[in-house]
Formats: C-alpha cells, sequence, structure tokens
C-alpha cells in the first residue's frame, strides 16, 4: 500500500465554491460497494434507500469562529486559528505571523490579551488567554473555511449542519451539510431513527499524508462522544434487522471507536474520549452498514477511510466518474451513499 494509490486528478473547476440551495438538492452518487454499480440521484431522495429499522448517526458538533486578530508589542499584526482547546484558557492555536516565540503577548482587536505559552511544530502554539475566549469568539471570531475555499460565504450558518449544537469544532462534519428540516422530517416519517453523536473536527483533517507508507503516517487525535442513549438507539436497530448508517467519516470515526469496546451481542458501547482510531484498507468494521460521505481530497485519511469500507479501485473509479459527470467536490460539494 503508497499513498499515491490513493490519489487523483480534480479539475479545479470540480471544487465547489459555494453550498447549494436548498442543501438537499446537492446531487446524491450511490454506490454499491458489493457490485460496484453506481445510480446517480439528488440528496432529497435518501428516503428510498433507507427502511424504518435504519438508524442514522449524526454528528452535532458545532463549528466555533475560531479565527481571531491580535498585535504583538512591536506593531506586528498576528492571525490566531483556534484548533482544541486544552483546558479553560489554553488553546492550541495556528498563529500566523513573524517572530511569535514563547512569551510573546498578543493583543486581541477589542479584546484580552494572550501569551505564547509554547512553540510546537510548524506553526502550532499553545496560548494562554487571560480570561475564557469563548464570549470574545462569539463577538469577533470568523469561522474559518477549508483553504480550498476562496470565496466569501455571505452566511455562515450554511457552514453548520442544521443539527449542530455542541461547539467546538475547526471545520464543519460536511456530510451532514446536505440535510434539511423537511428531509429530516421525511426520514423521521418512514420511521428511520436519529442517534446523535459528537465528534470535534480538527484542520488536520484536510492534512495531507507526506509519507509514502501511509500507515507511516501520524493520524491525528479528536474528542469524540457516544452517549448511552446514542448507544442503545444503535444496538437496538442492528438488533432488529435495521442497518447502521453513518453520516460523515467524523461518525465512522466514532462509531468504529465506541465499536472497540463493546460486549458481545452488542455494535457499539458508550464511549467518550480522544480517538487515533487510523482506517485504512484492510481494516475490518465492526458497526458500520452504510455511510453517507462527501467526495474527499486526493491522498487523504478521509479518502483512505472511504477506501477501506467500499475497496480502493471501486471508490476511485466512482470518484472518475463522478469528474466526468461534473459532481461538486469537497466541502460544499455533492455526496455518496455507499450501501
Amino acid at each position: 500500500m503508497r499513498t499515491s494509490d490513493f490519489d487523483y486528478h480534480l479539475p479545479p473547476e470540480r471544487i465547489a465554491q459555494h453550498p447549494i440551495e436548498p442543501r438537499h438538492n446537492a446531487r446524491l452518487l450511490v454506490l454499491n460497494r458489493q457490485s460496484g454499480e453506481m445510480e446517480h440521484r439528488h440528496f432529497y431522495e435518501l428516503p428510498e434507500y433507507l427502511n424504518d429499522r435504519d438508524v442514522l448517526v449524526i454528528n452535532q458538533t458545532r463549528v466555533i469562529p475560531a479565527r481571531i486578530y491580535g498585535i504583538k508589542p512591536t506593531g506586528g499584526k498576528v492571525e490566531i486559528l483556534l484548533l482544541r482547546r486544552e483546558s479553560e484558557r489554553v488553546w492550541e492555536a495556528l498563529i500566523g505571523g513573524k517572530k511569535v516565540g514563547a512569551g510573546t503577548v498578543i493583543q486581541l482587536v477589542d479584546g484580552p490579551r494572550a501569551v505564547i505559552e509554547a512553540v510546537l511544530d510548524g506553526a502550532r502554539r499553545l496560548v494562554r488567554f487571560e480570561m475564557e475566549i469563548e464570549p470574545y469568539l462569539e463577538k469577533k471570531g470568523q469561522v474559518p473555511l477549508p483553504p480550498y475555499i476562496h470565496e466569501k460565504l455571505e452566511n455562515p450558518e450554511r457552514y453548520q449542519t442544521v443539527f449542530a449544537r455542541l461547539p467546538g469544532s475547526a471545520a464543519a462534519p460536511t456530510a451532514g451539510l446536505h440535510f434539511t428540516p423537511e428531509l429530516i422530517g421525511r426520514l423521521e416519517q418512514k420511521g428511520v431513527r436519529f442517534a446523535r453523536i459528537t465528534l470535534h473536527v480538527g484542520l488536520d483533517t484536510f492534512a495531507p499524508v507526506n509519507e509514502e507508507d501511509p500507515r507511516e503516517h501520524a493520524i491525528h487525535s479528536e474528542w469524540c462522544e457516544l452517549d448511552e442513549e446514542a448507544a442503545r438507539l444503535i444496538n437496538s436497530a442492528r438488533a432488529e434487522g435495521g442497518r447502521v448508517v453513518a453520516v460523515g467519516t467524523t461518525s465512522v470515526r466514532t462509531l468504529e471507536s465506541a465499536a472497540l469496546n463493546a460486549s458481545a451481542g452488542q455494535v457499539v458501547a458508550p464511549f467518550s474520549g480522544r480517538t487515533r482510531l487510523f482506517i485504512l484498507p484492510g481494516y475490518s468494521f465492526r458497526a458500520v452498514d452504510a455511510m453517507i460521505t462527501n467526495f474527499h481530497l486526493p491522498r487523504s485519511t478521509l479518502l483512505m477511510l472511504v477506501s477501506a469500507f467500499a475497496g480502493r479501485e471501486r471508490i476511485l473509479n466512482a470518484y472518475q466518474e463522478a469528474v466526468r459527470l461534473e459532481y461538486r467536490f469537497y466541502s460544499f460539494g455533492d455526496a455518496m451513499l455507499i450501501v
């Protein structure tokens, strides 16, 4: 297995710069992972592929307005992109600016001060704020968009799912962006159940794998939680002959982490904590029966994950067909249903 095995050519014009309206009008490529057969539908037709015994597992994380700005004592400007809360007032962050070393004091624009506590790898720093920063973020923070989106998003709520509840992510769980209240209502009327999990997405999710052998890649850790109620819904769905349908790779990662401690006869057990689960081809899935996902970057851990689920050749063949048929790719792009 080589990282280059997960490369593909994507014309730049296929990268979606704006979300489609309404959300559920996105296109949906349905891939049968056993036969390789494909259907080309729209996301609002999703109920046709689910039944009243299935459970959809959705990630209720909310993207925080994590991009803020400040000034050093020298007058130099600093951009701070918060990645992960380490304690009450300490965050891991990406810092944009020159000579921002340990001990540097930063005055936030119209806000509190911060000090660099430690220099990590590259542009990463540990930053201590003089007070809890969340109230300031709500007033002055900007929602960070992925690096491949170059156009301004007029409505920041379009980079949130309609079921986003718990702030903590630096990026959206994008497979969930296609759901609307109307579509959720239709699914519930059909008897499909929803299990809510939480995984706070880090920006490392966009990082390419640079190692020649992907097994040597240091996977990022992310905090996730699957509570007792979600575990009960998921276990009962499987026991009744239904499928566990993961909405997005974040739900897949949480489900499979929660499956590691499941007892005999269970699919998952309640789980809360950091996961470093790295899913590559050859992985044996314990919890996920079907998956809704967007189209992912070449050489990314997410492309490797969906390849583990459906087979690398089938996934790359589906991607090639999606490019030919002018599907929209990445965060604001179209979706796949892998069954």
